[in-house]
């Protein structure tokens, strides 16, 4: 099991907090990944990205605030994340704030990159009016050379920060590289890790990874980004999402909170399956339930992950209550895989991609037309469509529109006065099948037209 490698160039963005650098990371990528917020330390964990600036493409890492801390506290963890991010770039980009000015803790950390063995690059940000430009050449006092002047929050300087990059590179880390689209063909699989503070999602992704990529302790909430991973696994290649733990909604608290759960919800929203990470020493409850719903209104491919179940005692009585429990509360994926494990020592952890890659299949899953609607027609028969005012409902014809989710739509003399039990019945039978346990499956219902009379219904 290993980390998918890139041939792209990899640049680091470091700096004390708040002064930019995830700003700069959103600019460098084209798009809002990384929150952004005038709180310091807002990011935690180290971020990846493809970035680009004109012809050049690169890897981008995104980093926690250098700061100094003890050992053994999350500082100290948040700080190591950064350095080893330093000591994967072919370049890092030392950011200050221009506006604010230099501070002790710049040069502090501005000798400690003196001495890597890597090519540092010293950033001004927020070079914006008189006082910007100020600040600006006291940054000469880090003995860095010569600051790049920019705003990233108005894309000002890049194209300096361009020319300076390039520079810094070997010839041959400047060539372009193909494009590889996410869902697409041969594309990896993206897959979200979801759940309450403290299930040990990232501690998950660091066991399958097989380093300590994510930064994980006891104190719960430490992930607050949802953080994207690239991994390969017995040749197919992954995107594994970390996201921040999702409380209920009434205990969700102050902006970044809400800004950490805005994330992980769109996380949801872009992954093809999504793992639900529960304690086990906890069982499954009614926000779990709630995010598994969400995912299933999203139409992602689901698998529940029971971890920390090594600390579990009585387990085969708590294995029952949550299957029990789903069964009752997400009849709408019935079978949905449950898997149960250790990310902390990787007792099953091996059990996991075997079944993400089965449900993704089943989501991805087709029926030929014919197929379908010699299945409708047993069914029909075996359970008819009710009569509704003393006319029999007929479903005449059916064809499956899309997968991921499979959806299906079925042709019905007056679809409007089809009870839901028998959508959900005709659902059912589907998974049960077509062989698709666990699998969202969606059915469409449609009027089916009479030849014989015209759009006014009349002969």
């Amino acid at each position: 099991m290993k980390v998918n490698e890139t041939m792209l160039p990899t640049v680091a963005i470091v700096g004390r907090p708040n002064v930019g650098k995830s700003t700069l990371f959103n600019r460098l990528i084209g798009k809002r990944l990384a929150l952004v917020d005038d709180t310091p330390g807002v990011t935690r964990d180290r971020r990846e990205g493809e970035g680009r600036l004109g012809p050049l493409k690169f890897r981008v890492i995104d980093t926690a605030g250098l700061e100094e801390a003890d050992e053994g506290t999350m500082e100290r963890r948040m700080r190591q994340q950064t350095e080893t991010a330093v000591i994967d770039a072919d370049v890092a980009l030392f950011m200050v704030d221009a506006r604010a000015g230099l501070t002790p803790m710049d040069r502090h950390f501005a000798d400690w990159l003196r001495r890597q063995d890597k090519p540092v690059l010293l950033v001004a940000n927020k070079t914006e009016g008189r006082q910007g430009e100020m600040g600006a050449m006291e940054a000469w006092e880090l003995g860095l050379g010569e600051p790049i002047l920019i705003s990233a929050e108005h894309g000002e300087g890049l194209s300096g920060l361009y020319d300076a990059i390039v520079a810094a590179l070997p010839p041959e880390a400047v060539e372009d590289d193909e494009d590889e689209a996410d869902g697409a063909e041969g594309g990896p699989i993206q897959i979200a890790i979801v759940g309450r503070p403290n299930a040990g999602k990232s501690t998950l992704i660091n066991h399958l990874i097989g380093s300590e990529r994510l930064l994980t302790g006891p104190e719960a909430g430490l992930t607050r980004d949802s953080i994207a991973v690239p991994w390969e696994w017995e040749g197919r290649r992954f995107k594994l999402v970390d996201t921040a733990g999702m409380r209920r909604k009434s205990r969700v608290e102050g902006k970044l909170e809400k800004l950490s759960v805005a994330e992980s919800l769109r996380a949801i929203r872009l992954a093809q399956v999504v793992v639900l990470v529960l304690d086990g020493n906890l069982g499954i409850d009614k926000q779990d339930l709630t995010i598994a719903d969400h995912v299933i209104n999203e139409g992602r491919a689901l698998v529940i992950a029971v971890n920390k179940w090594d600390a579990v005692e009585d387990r085969a009585m708590a294995l029952q209550a949550i299957e029990d429990r789903l069964q009752i509360s997400l009849p709408q994926v019935k079978g949905v895989p449950v898997v149960t494990l250790s990310a902390l020592t990787g007792r099953h952890t091996e059990r996991l991609l075997p079944a993400v890659i089965r449900i993704y299949e089943s989501w991805n899953k087709r029926v030929s037309t014919g197929a379908l609607n010699r299945w409708l027609e047993e069914v029909t028969e075996r359970h008819p469509p009710p009569a509704v005012n003393g006319r029999r409902l007929r479903l005449r014809y059916g064809t499956q529109i899309k997968s991921r989710p499979p959806t299906f739509a079925f042709f019905v003399t007056r679809p409007a006065e089809l009870p839901d039990s028998y959508a959900r019945y005709l659902a059912n039978s589907l998974r049960e099948v077509f062989d698709m346990p666990g699998t969202v499956i969606r059915v469409v219902l449609r009027k089916q037209k009479n030849p014989y009379v015209d759009d006014d219904g009349e002969k």
